[in-house]
């Protein structure tokens, strides 16, 4: 095969170029006929073609399959290998480039019509050749070609988009792992525990990042302050605006927190629940400037009295899961933050007894679709909560996940999850457990 590439000229190895208005076209010629393949190919160059001929269909199989042939005018009759048995070969052993194939034949019979179409064949020319016929074919021909060349050149064009956008994806899948990892270092810490009180956190993003966020912040002796929200939509927009709003509801930085204010001698204390959501609500509208809006559960614990008030913006109505083993749903309801200016939030306040739990949550949970799309619903997430009361902190956060993946049928859901449960064991009470500090699984 390397001698007889090489014996073509450089002009066979040229790319095409358009000749009198006909796509120039490399041609194999096989004809075991010298005379008859000279003149072929006399007449192919005088139209413009590259013509190379070839006797031996073993040497011409050989350099047909070389992806410079266009088009190969094949004898029926020769020695050695008929033409359907050449295009036979050539179909089975080609596969990247497809030549083009007009048999040549002085059989009229539908049979022999048959026949070459099925080992491959594409046209026919009957014996003897006559130039205005061979003409009109090659230029039927050249239209076939010139379609192929366009699709492998289509098909090399969207397999280099393929492959820059599966670097692009990869860039985005690390950048996005990445932006999980900072996520969920916002909750490093699973379990707080106060003089008085314990608070847990469980937070699952339906992707790589999400738009949920549930958190907790120490005021002052007295007071603790503790919240849940949710982004509308998903992805790293959301994510952002979640992450933001917990960085100003933490007191990592107590003078930062718009949860807060403080008094003439510098101490810190709790503004109203409903004023904390108008503050954020103006700084969504005003300064962020974003057509996204998040709900938000917002509460004080009172640590010596167990009265807790909150404001229920947009967010689902709080559990409270009473020492008795009983629970019921509190909050007021409200506008989500980020809607509507100057709007007002209603505050609500409930008292805790020693005992008792209160739990805040994203409708990812109650909106949790089973198999059939039926919904998990309040009454659903209270069941559980009542079914596993024995447990508590993270443990009672991990079996509500447990069982909601058992009612979803699947551990892939379509919504951010995240809960933050508040134990109130009342004031100068002890720890429940040796746990602070304890980092729950991500799930």
């Amino acid at each position: 095969m390397t001698e007889i590439a090489s014996a073509l000229p450089a002009s066979d190895m040229a790319p095409q170029t358009t000749v009198q208005g006909v796509q120039a076209l490399t041609v194999l010629v096989l004809d075991d006929s010298p005379a008859q393949r000279n003149l072929v190919c006399a007449l192919l160059r005088r139209w413009g073609h590259t013509a190379v001929p070839f006797g031996d269909p073993v040497e011409a199989l050989e350099v047909a399959k070389q992806p410079h042939i266009d088009l190969i005018l094949c004898d029926w009759m020769m020695p050695g290998m008929t033409g359907p048995e050449f295009c036979r070969r050539l179909r089975s052993e080609v596969t990247q480039n497809y030549a083009y194939v007009i048999l040549q034949t002085s059989k009229t019979d539908g049979a022999a019509v048959t026949e070459g179409l099925e080992a491959g064949a594409d046209d026919f020319l009957t014996k003897p050749v006559r130039p205005p016929e061979l003409r009109a074919r090659m230029n039927a021909g050249a239209r076939i070609v010139d379609m192929q060349r366009a699709l492998v050149e289509n098909n090399r064009l969207l397999e280099t988009a393929l492959d820059e956008l599966q670097v692009l994806y990869g860039a985005i899948d690390r950048d996005l792992d990445e932006a999980r990892r900072l996520q969920q270092s916002l909750l490093q810490d699973r379990f707080y525990s106060f003089d008085g009180a314990d608070v847990s956190l469980f937070l699952k993003a339906s992707g790589h990042v999400g738009g949920d966020m549930v958190g907790c912040f120490n005021i002052n002796a007295d007071t603790i302050g503790v919240y849940s929200l949710d982004v509308s939509g998903h992805g790293v927009a959301s994510a952002m605006i979640a992450a933001r709003m917990a960085g100003m509801m933490s007191d990592a930085s107590i003078d930062q927190n718009i949860a807060l204010s403080r008094d003439p001698n510098g101490r810190y204390f709790d503004l109203p629940p409903g004023t904390a959501a108008a503050r954020m609500n103006e700084l969504l509208l005003k300064e962020m400037q974003t057509d996204r809006y998040f709900t938000l559960g917002l509460g004080f614990l009172d640590l010596a009295t167990g009265m807790f008030r909150m404001v229920q913006a947009g967010h689902p109505h709080p559990v409270v899961l009473r020492a008795s083993g009983t629970a019921e749903l509190v909050g007021e309801g409200g506008m989500p933050v980020g809607l509507i200016p100057d709007v007002e939030f209603e505050a609500s306040a409930v008292i805790l007894s020693p005992g008792d739990r209160l739990l805040m949550y994203s409708d990812g949970l109650t909106e949790c679709p089973d198999a059939s799309d039926r919904m998990l619903d309040e009454d659903g997430l209270i069941a559980i909560m009542e079914r596993h009361a024995d447990k508590t902190g993270p443990d009672f956060l991990e079996r509500i996940y447990d069982d909601l993946v058992l009612f979803a049928g699947t551990d892939e859901f379509p919504d951010d999850l995240s809960a933050m449960l508040l134990e109130y064991r009342g004031p100068g009470s002890a720890a429940q457990s040796e746990i602070s500090g304890h980092k729950m699984p991500i799930a």
